[in-house]
């Protein structure tokens, strides 16, 4: 039986699985009885923690896609698994504590019904909107929080500070940033603080977009309508070629493990810190089961340090940075 993680109170698997790519981001999508037949393989694997939001879906179909096909897959084991879901303000913008209750709740209403479930487990903002106070949103997680309708609540894409602002209102149970060996600018002061006072830290695309497992290269078509990998600023041509030295340094550590490049990349991250939990994402099942078994690679604590020390000497090309606000555009990724 494989070890759980706390996300706050809520226990996990170690890497849980991302669900967006059923419905966006990554090209072509599958089918959907594909989509619910890989999300239960992951659950039979021993996964236990999903991750949708109700933006998935809406550059191709509509907004809420990817919450339904969650919501059918998880469906006969609802109660044995932990469901995260994203809330925007797009349409209505709140001006006041009481609005922004209001607003928060209407959303939660409608990913509900979408999920076939009567409470989320983790509910995110999924960014953070400069015209609403996060005090505010905290105050009405608070509520939904008392009322059973959520177990949890969460921030993405966050400095520290922002999170002690929300915190001090109502104790969160986990922060989604991107962080991955390309991108480790949450270490500083993010995990410090959430392993601090007890929060979790969900890192998404901890495999860099597919960088990191090695099968993404500069002639990788990302030309498709809704693939976001054309705005990631590491996997333009020459960045890809820039950062290869890492993926020699998997190489290495993946021979010697019998792993994969990708199982390296996140066993790295859980091995470093104990309130890490992942949410690798893919659209292939083969991918996905590869991704979960990244809990059976152990590092010594040697191997960790001599990992990281190797990291540190390599430079690497094309930040993305993890604090992005409500509005900006992926076009602007990368950009100061």
């Amino acid at each position: 039986m494989i070890e759980s993680r706390k996300l706050g109170s809520i226990g996990v698997s170690p890497v849980g699985m991302g669900c967006m790519a059923f419905s966006h981001g990554y090209g072509q999508i599958p089918e959907e009885s594909y989509s619910i037949d890989a999300i239960r393989a992951a659950r039979d694997f021993g996964c236990t923690f999903f991750d949708t939001a109700e933006s998935y879906g809406k550059v191709l179909y509509y907004e809420g896609h990817n919450e339904e096909i969650v919501g059918k897959a998880v469906k006969p084991f609802r109660k044995d698994v932990v469901l995260a879901t994203k809330l925007h303000f797009t349409d209505m913008v709140p001006t006041d504590e009481a609005e922004t209750m209001d607003c928060v709740r209407g959303h939660l209403q409608r990913s509900l019904r979408r999920l076939g479930t009567d409470y989320v487990d983790l509910y995110y903002l999924h960014r953070v909107h400069l015209d609403v106070p996060v005090e505010w949103v905290a105050a009405a997680m608070g509520k939904l929080i008392d009322e059973g309708l959520i177990r949890g609540w969460g921030m993405s894409q966050v400095d520290v500070d922002t999170i002690d602002r929300a915190q001090r209102v109502t104790p969160l149970s986990a922060i989604q940033n991107i962080y991955n060996m390309l991108e480790r600018g949450i270490e500083a002061t993010v995990i410090p603080y959430c392993l601090e006072h007890g929060i979790g830290v969900v890192p998404f695309s901890p495999v860099a977009s597919g960088f990191l497992s090695g099968k993404v290269s500069a002639s990788t078509d990302f030309s498709h309508a809704d693939d976001v990998r054309k705005f990631v600023p590491q996997l333009s041509a020459e960045n890809i070629d820039a950062n290869r030295p890492v993926l020699d340094l998997l190489e290495r550590y993946a021979v010697e493990k019998q792993a994969t490049k990708a199982q390296i990349a996140i066993a790295w991250m859980l091995a470093k810190y104990p309130n890490v939990v992942p949410i690798p994402g893919s659209k292939n099942r083969e991918r996905i089961l590869e991704n979960l078994g990244s809990w059976n690679v152990a590092l010594s604590e040697g191997e960790l340090k001599a990992l990281d020390s190797a990291l540190d000497s390599i430079p690497i090309h094309g930040h993305r940075g993890y604090v992005q606000f409500e509005g900006g555009k992926m076009s602007d990724w990368g950009k100061k």
